[in-house]
């Protein structure tokens, strides 16, 4: 008998994924206080995003990913016109001098390794790549070595990020209406399961998994074994440079545009709504910060973790419908499906 995607789980994960991630905390913060001296550059006053990041010495996506950090936590805040301060529990406890400072307490912190490769990732702006030869490990770019197009690392990788998949997609399967679209195309689909529950969920529907060779090989072998192998294709192509495949009305990106920096994300969102047929629908899966960009912290951590790993970060709400109307269309509310994700659905 076929397994059933559609069963959601009977206890929420997401306090898993929260303890897992509570790591690059302690990283961030430690690269702020000893690396970067962020509230010693906040003593004398505000300073505007700019003036600040250029204190630390930090391009643009990294400053957003610390900053977000440290608003979440409660250090920084900004004032009236949008520049950066400190909190009251920062300015009494973390400028250097002050009498109740414990900045010297989190610098024992300073050189352990993750919050060094923190540094490192803040100040270069780039990836981490693996040190074996496994490549980059999450991301596909042409004339960058990746995991995804050798076999045992991308079974192993896909299989692995399919654990918070397989607990999501029951519930946008059964939260998100797709009884009037007849192709779904799952851009980066991995496993396929967004794709396989879709169809459980809806008889009619026919999809199109997207994505690299080695990994498509894992997303035929869970069809087979949800029993929609007739209407699921396995098609490979990369997302930047091939076209569209033709014919979809919907197109769904689960957890795509995290991995890529604002230009990568407004050109692929493009790119889909200029493939779509009017009335076509373009589903944003993902995490969501506040548009205010100070919070909630288990996003802003997770935004940490996208950073290290690929050339993206979380973005907010706001970003997501920006960049969806900017490329005409026409948004809705956001429907949420489980471990802080939910599904930003714009109409062309």
């Amino acid at each position: 008998m076929p397994r059933s995607a559609l069963n959601l789980p009977e206890i929420d994960p997401t306090p898993i994924f929260e303890i897992f991630r509570g790591s690059y905390a302690t990283e961030l913060l430690a690269a702020a206080v000893a690396h970067l001296s962020v509230f010693s550059h906040l003593k004398g006053g505000a300073l505007s995003f700019d003036a600040l990041r250029e204190k630390t010495g930090l391009a643009p996506r990294p400053a957003v990913v610390l900053f977000t950090a440290l608003r979440a936590m409660g250090l920084l805040a900004t004032n009236s016109k949008g520049d950066f301060e400190l909190t009251a529990l920062a300015r009494e406890h973390l400028v250097p001098g002050g009498d109740f400072d414990v900045s010297g307490y989190l610098g024992l912190a300073a050189d352990a390794p993750g919050v060094k490769e923190m540094v490192e990732r803040l100040k270069s702006n780039g990836p981490a790549h693996a040190k074996d030869d496994k490549g980059a490990a999450f991301i596909f770019r042409e004339g960058l070595e990746s995991a995804m197009e050798k076999e045992s690392s991308a079974r192993h990788l896909t299989l692995a990020l399919a654990g918070r998949a397989k607990n999501c997609a029951p519930a946008l399967a059964r939260r998100v209406t797709l009884s009037g679209s007849k192709v779904l195309l799952d851009i980066g689909g991995g496993t396929g399961i967004y794709s396989i529950a879709c169809l459980q969920k809806n008889p009619t529907l026919r999809a199109i998994v997207w994505d690299r060779p080695e990994v498509l090989k894992v997303a035929a072998e869970m069809a087979a074994e949800h029993g929609v192998s007739d209407r699921l294709e396995c098609r490979s192509g990369d997302m930047f440079a091939d076209a569209v495949p033709a014919g979809v009305d919907s197109i769904l990106l689960s957890n795509i545009l995290h991995d890529w920096d604002v230009p990568q994300c407004r050109e692929l969102i493009q790119k889909c709504v200029a493939a779509l047929p009017a009335g076509g629908r373009l589903l944003v899966h993902d995490v969501f910060l506040n548009d205010a960009l100070d919070g909630p912290l288990p996003i802003a951590l997770y935004s940490a973790a996208l950073f290290t790993l690929t050339e993206g970060r979380a973005y907010s709400a706001a970003e997501y419908r920006g960049w969806l109307r900017e490329a005409g269309l026409t948004t809705k509310e956001i429907v949420p499906t489980l471990v802080h994700c939910g599904v930003l659905e714009g109409v062309k």
